[in-house]
């Protein structure tokens, strides 16, 4: 069992930038896929980034120029860390983690709110 807690969010005013940061209980880094979600209010959930443990990312292509994601197992925090905001950024995002096996195993955070407002 995986718990995983967001931290970072807050308000920022267009053209900003913010660190966003998880902190999984689980440091078996190597069994999971890890990634960031967000949930622009009245939408469903999109994919970020993932990252997997051989390190290999996958970013959504309107966001990868923005956007880093990274996996730092020396401090158990992954990051995604976001630059140039935009209203349209917005959004709940969600730490997240997949077992590369089993893949049933999936979790959750809490999310932390990020809103990109003057």
């Amino acid at each position: 069992h995986v718990q995983l807690v967001e931290s970072g969010g807050g308000v920022v005013q267009p053209g900003g930038a913010l660190r966003l940061s998880c902190a999984p209980s689980q440091t078996r880094y190597g069994a999971y896929i890890w990634g960031w979600f967000r949930q622009v209010l009245g939408n469903e959930r999109e994919m970020v980034a993932t990252i997997t443990p051989g390190g290999l990312t996958n970013d959504a292509a309107s966001l990868k120029d923005r956007f880093t994601l990274s996996l730092d197992t020396v401090n158990g925090t992954i990051y995604l860390d976001m630059r140039d905001l935009d209203a349209e950024d917005t959004a709940v995002y969600y730490c997240t983690a997949r077992h590369q096996l089993v893949t049933s195993r999936e979790y959750w955070g809490q999310g932390t709110q990020v809103t990109v407002s003057s």
